[in-house]
């Protein structure tokens, strides 16, 4: 693994890590393929089931690296393969949550958005700051920022390239949860452990249902829901039912009668 690209495991939560601060983790070609490489490896290991995506030196993501760019040694641009960014072509079949500590801004912000869910510190930024220097788009910012938070704000983010603070991308959906500044990495691998904690062919089927369901009409969606329910049912279901019947989850509480919710 390239020294710009950081993988750590704690049980099934696995934390890959954009190790550039001397350029804010501005994303270059090789920095690109160990992250392409780094999630290849996160979604054919068996022993893993959560991803959490990281920035070190307090930046998520300045985007890609324009010095490089500047001197033609710019990132992989072609229609098929891996995006200018390495991931941002890549449907996982696990979850990958975005834990962004300073700014998101330009590609950045389109790997933020290619995650499932993105934890925030309180003084984040985020935001299409590639508007300035004429570099577009390119790595899923059209189609994700849309869909994730409504036509009309992503609009006004994507022309304007104006700067989100934390508390207005937590009010308009573009962030899941804001905490401390220096809680931002433990939070999104506390909240990782969580989701590895649930029975994983169940939530890896609905997350795939929720993301194929996009410009299907509602009864196509509703089979494509309704086989990936099958499998769940054939795979988790009796024994999560046969849990719950000998007492575990009542009241609400995840993993037994005393657990809070």
């Amino acid at each position: 693994m390239s020294e710009a690209v950081q993988v750590t495991r704690d049980a099934a939560v696995t934390t890959i890590s954009i190790n550039r601060p001397h350029v804010r983790n501005a994303v270059d070609r090789a920095t690109a393929e160990a992250l392409a490489d780094a999630f290849r490896a996160f979604d054919a290991d068996p022993s893993a089931s959560v991803a959490v995506l990281y920035g070190e030196g307090g930046t998520f993501c300045a985007g890609a690296d324009l010095k490089a760019i500047s001197t033609g040694q710019g990132n992989r641009a072609a229609p098929d393969g891996d995006g200018p960014m390495g991931i941002s072509r890549m449907r996982l079949s696990k979850p990958v949550i975005a834990a962004i500590n300073g700014h998101a801004v330009a590609g950045g912000l389109e790997l933020a958005v290619w995650a499932d869910l993105r934890v925030v510190g309180e003084s984040a930024v985020l935001g299409v700051f590639c508007r300035r220097w004429g570099v577009p788009l390119i790595d899923g910012g059209t189609v994700r920022l849309p869909r994730l938070i409504g036509t009309s704000v992503a609009m006004d983010l994507i022309l304007t390239g104006r700067p989100v603070d934390a508390a207005e991308a937590l009010r308009i959906g573009l962030v899941n949860r804001v905490v401390p500044d220096d809680r931002v990495l433990a939070a999104a691998q506390e909240l990782a452990a969580q989701l590895a904690g649930f029975p994983q062919t169940c939530m890896r089927q609905d997350r795939l249902s929720v993301l194929e369901q996009e410009g299907l009409d509602e009864r196509v969606a509703l089979a494509n829901e309704f086989g990936h329910g099958l499998v769940s049912l054939s795979a988790d279901t009796l024994a999560g039912a046969t849990r719950f019947a000998e007492g575990a989850g009542r009241h609400g509480a995840v993993d037994g009668p005393d657990s809070p919710l």
